[in-house]
Formats: C-alpha cells, structure tokens, sequence
C-alpha cells in the first residue's frame, strides 16, 4: 500500500519545475487504453509550457515524496485552441463563461484512495475564486463498446464523473489527431462533459 499521496496546486510558472515530470507522467499515463497516446516527450513539454504561461492556469501535482505520481491541469477555455471553443459556440454558450479542466493523470497504483476528487475539488474551487466562470468542462475520448482492444473489466470514468455532477453533451464533440499505439496517426472524436458552477457562497 502506498502512502496517500501530498495534493498542491500550482499556478503560472510554478508550473516550470515540474513541466518535464508531467510530460513523463502524460506518455505513461495515455499510453494505456482508452488513449493509447503514443506521445512525444518535447510535443508534451511545450504542450505543458502553454499552460505555465496562462496566469489563470492551474495544475495540480500529486507527490509521493519527491516523485510526481500525478497531475491535473485547468485553463481558462478562451485560452486553449480555438478548436475547443467551437463546440461551446455552435451550442451558443459563450467560451469565456468556461473554465476547461485539461487532464487528469495518475499512476494505477494511486488510484481509488480520492486523488481524483481532490483533483476536481481543487480545480473547480480554483475556477470559483476566479469570478467570471459559470462552467466547467472538459472532454473525453469517444471508443466504441465492442473496441477489441477495450481491456477486459475495464471501468471507465463515466459513473464517477456523474456522481461529480458532470453530464456528457453529446452534440459537443471536437476531433483531434495524434499517435496512436500500433495505429500511427489517427484523428479521435472527444466529446465535451459539463457541470455548472456554483458561485462562491
């Protein structure tokens, strides 16, 4: 059993220290199923180095010790690609009402001791102290539920992310392009989940 890993929250360039940690995390993590990123480790780092400068931006380190065993990103979504406000538009919500949760990695053996809730908790009080978000989003990839490549008893995040009153938007969805395992480049559909924000009590 591994110790609870320590929860922080960075912001701008507090990011810098650890950007190369979270790359290595992102190729580990996205590299299993549904992903099945075959990332780049200088794609990643100036992926990760757009967010160290977004002053708004936030990431959200899990330690164990000196090792990073996790992280969990968010952004102002008028701050990312141009790509992920389209689907907010067509649906007529405007994109600077959003605050846009990008990843949330973690190693397996840290898994199911609530790092993910604080994940969330963090990011989401983080967009609440902002005042100017009335949503929070972010998107996943879509795979069909006979994908031959599906491991066998796999669980998805879906349940959890509804017990975190997040509801998948089917119409929202973005196509992005990237390495996949023994498949090279692949374009991928990732539709959005959403959950309005509530005001600072």
């Amino acid at each position: 059993m591994h110790t609870l890993p320590a929860i922080t929250a960075l912001r701008g360039q507090q990011l810098l220290s650890v950007l190369d940690d979270i790359a290595r995390l992102r190729i580990r993590v996205f590299n299993d199923w549904p992903y099945l990123y075959q990332g780049s480790f200088d794609y990643e780092r100036e992926y990760l180095a757009a967010y160290a400068a977004t002053a708004d931006a936030i990431c959200v380190i899990a330690r164990d010790g000196e090792e990073v065993v996790g992280a969990s990103t968010g952004l102002p979504l008028r701050d990312d690609g141009p790509a992920f406000s389209a689907p907010f538009e067509a649906a007529g919500i405007d994109p600077a009402q959003v605050f846009y949760f990008g990843e949330s990695v973690l190693l397996p053996a840290y898994r199911g001791q609530g790092v993910g809730h604080a994940f969330f908790d963090a990011r989401e009080a983080h967009a609440r102290a902002l005042g100017r978000f009335t949503l929070t989003a972010f998107c996943a990839v879509d795979r069909a539920d006979d994908d031959p490549r599906r491991p066998a008893g796999h669980r998805d995040n879906a349940v959890f992310w509804h017990k975190r009153g997040y509801q998948r938007q089917p119409g929202m969805t973005l196509q992005l392009q990237w390495e996949e395992v023994g498949q090279g480049s692949v374009i991928h559909p990732l539709t959005f989940w959403t959950r309005q924000l509530e005001p600072v009590a």
